[in-house]
C-alpha cells in the first residue's frame, strides 16, 4: 500500500517538515516520488520511520541513524555492523534504566520523607522512621 506524505503524519504523529527534512537529509532509503513529484511512502518505509523514531528516542544522534540506513543500503555485508550498533544501544539504555530506577528510588525516598514529616514534622524524622534512615542512607551514599 502506498500512503501521502499528509496520511504518514498522520500515522507517525511525525509533521510533513519533519518527514521532508528526513527525506532531505537521506535519512530513509529513498522515498519514491510519483510523476507529480509527490512523495509516495510504503509500509516498508513506515517501518523504517519506526526505528528511526525508536533509535532517535534512545539517544542515537542523527548522523549516526544516517549511517545505519547507510549501512542497511550495503546489504548483507554489513549485518555485523549493524548489530553492534544495535548491541551498543542497548547498552546505553540499560545504563539509562539503572540510573532512571536509581532517580525513582530517590524521588520515592523523599515522597515517604515529605509524607512522615506530615505526620509528625521534620524534627527526629529519623528517629522515629528507622526505615527511612536507612534508606537515606542507602539512597545517598551516607556514612
Amino acid at each position: 500500500m502506498e500512503y501521502t506524505i499528509g496520511q504518514v503524519a498522520q500515522k507517525t504523529g511525525l509533521t510533513t517538515h519533519t518527514l521532508r527534512y528526513y527525506d532531505k537529509e537521506n535519512l530513509l532509503p529513498k522515498i519514491r516520488k510519483n510523476s507529480a513529484g509527490i512523495r509516495r511512502y510504503t509500509d516498508e518505509d513506515l517501518n523504517h520511520l519506526a526505528i528511526l523514531e525508536c533509535l532517535k528516542a534512545t539517544g542515537l544522534q542523527l548522523k549516526d541513524i544516517k549511517h545505519y540506513f547507510d549501512l542497511c543500503r550495503q546489504g548483507e555485508k554489513s549485518l555485523q555492523e549493524r548489530r553492534e550498533l544495535f548491541c551498543r544501544q542497548k547498552a546505553r539504555l540499560q545504563q539509562q534504566m539503572l540510573e532512571l530506577q536509581q532517580n525513582m528510588e530517590r524521588i520515592n525516598f523523599k515522597i515517604r520523607y515529605y509524607d512522615e514529616a506530615f505526620k509528625g514534622g521534620e524534627k527526629g524524622i529519623y528517629e522515629r522512621n528507622k526505615q527511612l534512615a536507612q534508606d537515606k542512607k542507602r539512597l545517598f551514599n551516607i556514612s
